[in-house]
């Protein structure tokens, strides 16, 4: 495959120049500048959307410290010939990235933010050596890079650098700030224990922001990424000619994500067009504004295993690159009553709520509408209609791949948090050949599961592996015995001891009944006690499930 993508490049001018494809996004550049009037651009969308390589892209366009044009060369934005003879190159360009400025305290995380701006002055040395710059500046500016400046010297540190970029080249600088939130994302993580300092980093943020972005004579323009909008009132105070895009806005929803044609051109271009259906079950379903999309991350990881081995399975890339503790923070509340919807959204349904794209992180779990608003912002939820307008809209999980974070933390989180208690009484009603004692705890652990795979067979066999795995016992499922695989097998070696289970689904409640005995009638056909050489008790169980309701009938072997 004559076909070269690079997973996890976000810088434009190393994309280009390496030859690996390049999904083209420039167009962007002329409506930001030529179709609207903002002073302050903030686009908010979920991680992995290519916001980096975006304003990678804008700084290498328009930066007068770079020679760009063979990089865009064939690309959109070059059909627009008097504007890229107006604006390429022609601009100083300030670069600011707060992606890692995230710890456990909040000194660790300053001195983090102290790090990330040193770095951006020791980048920006050489334009300053022995050049035009208030001396008072150039001091402030060494102490920065050293990282010995002051908290005062910090907050104005962005204007600062810009005023001197001003002197310099005599013209108005563009500001790029990307992932600004990070820092108040991870404060607000760490707000609820000792180790909070959300307060503390709002302050610094804010401080940063509003010098660089209120009354700033030296902005030419600012472009600001993030995951979520923070309330203007928040950290934006005062800010001029302020304009917010995000999951919600159809202006400039295409640029973020691959459409359905770009992911098809890359299929032809990679000769792995069979690979259509998969790719859309797992990485599709997003709607932007009017607009649905790919994840950009998980197609390239895709395609990049598809290079390697044509016969590459679909597999979850996203989940290690954000943290699923929102999932939890919902289920763990009390007082949201969120099961119901959790299990419609695992069912492939949608459900309706208010959202907002304009939050403070420091009331992000103040009321249930905003803990829906931060999943649909940070890509966990999706709206299930584009064409949906006004606060209240429906949800949906976009695809596989998130539906199996679902299934991964929030499933999880309510099996794990099923009583001991109450497993240790099912197992020893289920030794003492109880069965209607065992059938009542079965059904009422299952009321309190999320259930998944619109009741599936699949998801009843692993809700009982689920229940018996990890209780002191050998556990095997699906393993062969005799003529065929029980469902479960559970060993209790040290008392010679054992119990089988055969499960079934059925089709409504009057066939429970009968379903539990075409369930006993197949242990005893496929001889599942075969092999079971030196128990001395052998348990039998036939096991019929209708949605939230468990059936189990007995037959002893010994």
């Amino acid at each position: 495959m004559d076909f070269k993508v690079g997973v996890g490049k976000s810088d434009f001018a190393a994309l280009r120049e390496s030859g690996n494809y390049y999904v083209d996004k420039t167009e962007l550049i002329y409506e930001l500048v030529n179709d609207t009037d903002n002073e302050v651009t903030l686009f908010t969308r979920p991680r992995r959307f290519g916001k980096t390589l975006m304003m990678s892209m804008i700084e290498n366009f328009f930066s007068i410290r770079k020679n760009s044009q063979s990089l865009f060369e064939r690309l959109a934005i070059t059909e627009h010939e008097d504007f890229c003879k107006e604006w390429m190159n022609q601009c100083p360009v300030l670069f600011v990235s707060f992606k890692d400025v995230e710890a456990e305290t909040f000194d660790s995380a300053y001195k983090m933010l102290m790090m990330k701006l040193a770095d951006v002055c020791k980048n920006l040395t050489s334009i300053f050596d022995g050049r035009a710059a208030d001396k008072d500046d150039k001091w402030i500016f060494e102490k920065l890079k050293s990282r010995s400046a002051g908290e005062e010297e910090v907050k104005s540190s962005i204007k600062t650098i810009m005023r001197m970029m001003n002197a310099v080249y005599g013209k108005k600088v563009i500001l790029l700030i990307d992932e600004y939130d990070v820092p108040l994302a991870k404060a607000s993580e760490k707000d609820t224990s000792k180790n909070g300092y959300y307060s503390k980093m709002l302050d610094v943020i804010k401080g940063i922001m509003s010098t660089a972005l209120k009354d700033n004579e030296f902005l030419q323009f600012a472009v600001i990424t993030g995951c979520l909008r923070i309330a203007k009132e928040s950290i934006f105070t005062g800010t001029n000619n302020f304009a917010s895009y995000s999951v919600l806005d159809e202006d400039f929803s295409d640029y973020f994500g691959f459409s359905g044609d770009e992911v098809d051109a890359i299929l032809e271009a990679a000769d792995r067009t069979d690979k259509a259906d998969i790719i859309k079950e797992w990485y599709d379903g997003y709607i932007f504004g009017n607009s649905y999309v790919y994840c950009p991350w998980d197609v390239i990881n895709y395609l990049s295993a598809l290079k390697k081995r044509k016969d590459a399975k679909p597999k979850n890339y996203w989940k290690n690159t954000s943290h699923n503790g929102i999932l939890l923070t919902f289920v763990k509340r009390t007082d949201f009553e969120v099961a119901g919807k959790f299990e419609k959204l695992l069912n492939d349904e949608t459900i309706v709520q208010t959202i907002s794209d304009e939050l403070t992180y420091d009331t992000l779990h103040s009321n249930e509408d905003n803990l829906w608003s931060v999943l649909l912002m940070t890509g966990y939820i999706t709206k299930g209609d584009p064409n949906e307008d006004g606060d209240t809209v429906s949800l949906k999980i976009p695809n596989k791949e998130i539906a199996s974070i679902f299934q991964d933390s929030v499933v999880r989180f309510f099996t794990d948090t099923v009583s001991s208690d109450t497993i240790k009484e099912l197992i020893e009603s289920m030794w003492d050949k109880d069965e209607i004692r065992s059938g009542e705890i079965l059904s009422g652990l299952l009321w309190n599961t999320i259930s998944y795979n619109d009741y599936h067979e699949d998801y009843y066999h692993a809700f009982l592996a689920g229940v018996f795995v990890g209780r002191g016992y050998e556990v095997e499922s699906n393993k062969e015995k005799g003529l065929g695989r029980p469902d479960i097998l559970l060993k209790d070696r040290k008392n010679r001891r054992a119990i089988i289970v055969e499960s079934k689904k059925s089709k409504k409640k009057a066939d429970l009944n009968k379903d539990c005995d075409k369930a006993l009638k197949q242990i005893v056909d496929e001889m599942y006690a075969e092999g079971l050489n030196g128990y001395e008790q052998i348990i039998c169980y036939g096991v019929a499930f209708f949605q939230k309701q468990a059936k189990v009938k007995l037959l002893t072997m010994e």
